[in-house]
């Protein structure tokens, strides 16, 4: 039990870390791209790197942690993030923080997917899914104080200080994964690494993330489908695969994949559109709509540990309603209120969403096998974080303009603020969909 703590900790600051750095990072990209030398076109690749090697390579960390030890995957990444958080607050110039950054990406991809087999192993019978979800509230602070803290490191010390920040919680994350125990399977110790699976899955990924960046380059969304045609191809001669082809006829686990998906896009965009419709389109000063995004920004991190009591019979249908809770919500930001209705929205649509993010991380663990639960945790680890950015891409129709770019503070003049209609129904689709999964598994139930 008490090495199970350990494990609890290890997850819990991992995850932490991993998003402190995401949230108090953008605060500071201006200022990074203002101080260091280096051409306008690298400046994107600061996030866009560290998105592609995370969302990239976390299939294959994810069977590494099954094959080689989730402890031993969990240290290895939370010291190579450290010490890739060291680097990036040496840079001397751009390009150099953008290979930091994707180095980051790969300590990432090890930490979360690791991390979360490791939990649900480690943990005593039926408190899996708790454990994972309190750990998840953890990692959930980082939302609420990650952009304040980066607001005020990068203006009162220096934007470096944003990546020191981080150096300490990683250290702490290797450390307590040390003292871990670990339940280990040792037939699965014994197979070999899908070499070809795990080359043509990172490449599809990779393929992916970069048209999904780039929508108008469509040779790489061709060639992402190419080599996940041949992935699959791949996978289904392999012995041992990297991707357990049986997860995609897993039909909870499919449904909470790509509804976790669609919730993290949604997220996203509310965590862009919000602020910025504060300040831009009611006026309010940074500070102000800081302060006020503390209420949303909680109730995204009471997601996790809600997602944790969820009976793994009911996860599929609770994330339907979380989807439509959420679509209703975001659909009520666009109505024409006053602050205090936007923000009361908001904070629903925000708690929904939590919830239904921390189901996608708990209720697909508890619906594979556990000696699999890194591969499957990697893969859905990998389609949310690829899919993130969607969720700006849904706004920019509103903008005209790239959403990856921050607009000017001060009321509007003349643009049309940016909207969360798009993501709003994504999610009331998603909800339907998801719903018409669940009636599907519970007739297949009664045959």
């Amino acid at each position: 039990m008490v090495h199970g703590r350990w494990a609890w900790w290890a997850v819990a600051v991992g995850a932490f870390c991993v998003q402190l750095d995401s949230f108090a990072l953008n605060p500071a990209l201006p200022v990074v791209r203002a101080e260091l030398p280096g051409a306008a076109a690298t400046a994107p690749w600061v996030v866009s790197g560290y998105l592609l090697a995370a969302g990239a390579l976390m299939p294959v960390a994810g069977r590494l942690a099954d094959l080689c030890g989730r402890r031993r995957m969990l240290a290895l990444g939370a010291a190579l993030f450290g010490v890739s958080s060291v680097c990036c607050a040496l840079a001397p110039s751009l390009s150099f923080l953008v290979a930091a950054r994707v180095v980051q990406g790969a300590g990432g991809a090890l930490i979360m997917p690791a991390g979360l087999a490791l939990l649900t192993n480690a943990a005593p019978p039926g408190q899996g899914r708790r454990a994972t979800g309190r750990a998840l509230g953890v990692a959930g602070l980082a939302t609420v104080c990650g952009p304040f803290l980066g607001g005020a490191l990068t203006q009162s010390v220096s934007w470096r200080a944003v990546f020191w920040l981080t150096v300490p919680f990683a250290a702490a994350a290797a450390w307590c994964a040390g003292r871990a125990a670990e339940p280990r399977d040792a037939a699965a110790a014994r197979q070999p690494l899908d070499v070809a699976g795990a080359v043509t899955a990172t490449g599809a990924l990779v393929c992916l993330t970069w048209w999904l960046e780039h929508r108008a380059a469509w040779g790489w969304g061709a060639g992402a489908v190419l080599l996940g045609a041949w992935c699959v191809r791949a996978e289904r001669r392999a012995p041992a695969p990297l991707v357990d082809l049986a997860l995609f006829r897993n039909l909870p686990y499919v449904a909470l994949t790509a509804a976790g998906a669609v919730a993290n896009a949604a997220t996203v965009a509310l965590l862009y559109v919000l602020p910025l419709t504060l300040q831009q389109g009611r006026g309010w000063p940074v500070s102000a709509a800081g302060l006020a995004f503390l209420a949303p920004a909680a109730a995204l991190a009471a997601g996790g540990p809600g997602a944790g009591r969820v009976r793994p019979g009911a996860a599929v249908p609770v994330m339907a309603l979380c989807l439509a809770a959420a679509g209703g919500a975001l659909w009520a930001t666009g109505v024409p209120a006053g602050a205090p209705a936007l923000l009361v929205a908001a904070t629903g649509a925000a708690a929904a969403l939590g919830v239904a993010g921390g189901l996608a991380l708990t209720g697909t663990q508890a619906v594979v096998r556990r000696e699999r639960a890194g591969g499957a945790s990697g893969l859905t680890k990998s389609v949310l974080t690829t899919t993130a950015g969607w969720g700006l891409a849904l706004t920019a129709p509103a903008t005209g303009a790239d959403p990856a770019v921050p607009a000017p503070a001060g009321p509007v003049g003349g643009g049309v603020p940016p909207s969360l209609v798009l993501p709003a129904a994504g999610c009331l689709v998603g909800a339907v969909l998801t719903a018409a999964v669940w009636g599907l598994e519970r007739r297949r139930a009664r045959r």
